[in-house]
């Protein structure tokens, strides 16, 4: 498994279908351990107005034999702002894409979207059970509160 963007210069994709993810090897393969990235900027398109929707992203997972690399992970993500998308879809998106390529142990994401017309949306998805004995810290990403 040779990295494609580690080390390298990359070009943010032009989609979330032309991304490519990039695994390397598990460094503690066998160890029951959870991975968090926290994506306080996340961005994509309202796909009826075109508008720009924000959110924070919250991904854990607990690693199989593989951890997708984080520069990786970061284009990825980002060719998000171009692409128009409910809040589910992308939430949704993103961590079956994750589960289904890397192949954790578990993986759970938590999107928190900011309010488009005075509501806030905020999805959730996980692959299922998390394993016996994995610490699950609490995501802490209070809700939305408006001003005051």
């Amino acid at each position: 498994m040779t990295p494609l963007h580690l080390g390298q210069t990359s070009a943010l994709p032009a989609s979330p279908e032309a991304a490519v993810l990039d695994y390397v090897p598990n460094p503690r393969a066998g160890s029951l351990y959870l991975v968090r990235f926290a994506v306080p900027e996340f961005t994509s398109l309202c796909p009826v107005t075109g508008q720009p929707d924000f959110a924070h992203l919250v991904i854990d997972y607990a690693p199989g034999d593989t951890i997708v690399e984080s520069k990786s992970l970061k284009l990825f993500l980002g060719a998000f702002r171009n692409h128009q998308g409910f809040h589910e879809d992308c939430t949704v998106g993103i961590g079956q894409r994750l589960f289904d390529e890397m192949q954790p142990r578990w993986l759970r994401i938590g999107g928190y979207w900011y309010p488009r017309g005075g509501i806030p949306i905020d999805v959730f998805w996980q692959s299922g059970p998390p394993p016996e004995h994995l610490w699950l810290p609490p995501q802490d990403v209070p809700g939305y509160r408006g001003r005051g």
